[in-house]
């Protein structure tokens, strides 16, 4: 029985090669790709001062590494805007007074907004304006000679203050579980037909070949939805994650991911010839949706390459339309270019698919 496993491996070399490549593919992309240390972190700045001073402090805070100037703001409602589009993660407000406070050695206050819907990214922030201050703080103490401390920064944490994790995790088990479920059902579905010999019988009936894969591909759309709200229902019970924003909204933007995924499913399952080939071409395209999404670590700690990646799947976006309209509460005027890159992933998989099926087929 064991050399007629051995010979029946020998005789199937994609099996053999999925099973030694996509391990070395993924430890080599993902030892790379995966970096728990959140650095350069988009940030805005607000100075209302605009003095030697305050762009001084403005810079020790850039230089802590944990954030990446962006862009200046022109007013508080400008930084709300930014952050809630997911432009920047972090603002620094400087108010008017800050130097004539530091000239009459009263404590000159600022303030550091952050987008705490990420703990992770949120605590680096976090960190790194508090000593950013205090090392400022000390060059100006240091200079007068004094042993107080003339300067004070306040952090502002934005949708999620007491930073629990399962806050920011529920909304992204949403688009995992989808994409995990859809992805791999898709592609087992059109495979199984094939062992079974029934997918010529279907081909050959009257139905046109987009009619056949849209028959296919219907019925689990209904799948995701049901699947979508049960996990909306248990996180909202359960764990007390809000719902700040439109749930239409939301469920509109998961049809295209939705269909996005199931394109992919079906697309991956013209490529294989049986269920265990469906199941391992599955797991090389989830490993990335789970690593390089952001849905475990934050894309700005990644490589470029890898963000770039990461861009390219249709996770990355729907986890942002989830934590923007769970968390956030934003609406369509922050998130229609996540929603049409939604709607283009799943029109451009679906048409990779219906090629690729008439290749196959024929």
């Amino acid at each position: 029985m064991l050399v007629k496993e051995f010979i029946q491996l020998r005789r199937d070399r994609p099996t053999v090669v999925m099973m030694v490549g996509i391990p070395a593919i993924q430890l080599m992309l993902f030892g790379f790709a995966i970096r728990t240390e959140v650095r350069n972190l988009p940030t805005a700045v607000y100075d209302e001062a605009r003095t030697s001073d305050s762009r001084a402090l403005v810079q020790t805070i850039l230089n802590t590494g944990n954030f990446r100037f962006h862009a200046d703001a022109t007013s508080r409602d400008e930084i709300t805007r930014w952050i809630e589009a997911g432009t920047v993660r972090a603002a620094i407000v400087i108010p008017p007074e800050f130097t004539r406070d530091l000239a009459q050695r009263r404590t000159a206050r600022v303030q550091v907004i952050v987008d705490a819907s990420d703990p992770l990214a949120s605590q680096a922030a976090m960190s790194g304006a508090s000593l950013g201050g205090q090392q400022r703080a000390l060059e100006i103490a240091t200079a007068r000679g004094g042993s107080s401390l003339p300067l004070e920064v306040s952090v502002r944490p934005l949708y999620n203050p007491t930073l629990q994790s399962s806050t920011y995790i529920v909304p992204g088990i949403i688009g995992v579980l989808l994409s995990m479920t859809l992805v791999i059902v898709m592609g087992m579905s059109v495979v199984r037909e094939r062992e079974r010999g029934t997918l010529e019988q279907l081909v050959v009936t009257p139905i046109s070949r987009i009619g056949l894969m849209l028959g296919k591909v219907l019925p689990f759309v209904l799948v995701g939805y049901v699947q979508m709200t049960v996990i909306l229902l248990l996180g909202r019970v359960v764990f007390h994650v809000p719902l700040r924003g439109s749930l239409l909204l939301l469920y509109v933007a998961a049809a295209g991911f939705i269909g996005a995924n199931l394109a992919i499913g079906l697309w991956l399952s013209t490529m294989v010839r049986t269920q265990a080939q469906a199941m391992q071409m599955g797991f090389l395209f989830l490993l990335p949706n789970l690593l390089l999404s952001g849905f475990m670590f934050p894309r700005e700690a990644m490589p470029e390459a890898a963000q770039w990646l990461g861009a390219a799947l249709p996770l990355t976006y729907f986890l942002e339309v989830l934590r923007g309209i769970l968390l956030k509460g934003v609406g369509l005027a922050a998130l229609w270019p996540q929603i049409t890159i939604l709607a283009v992933f799943a029109v451009l998989f679906v048409g990779l698919a219906v090629r690729r099926f008439h290749k196959t087929v024929e």
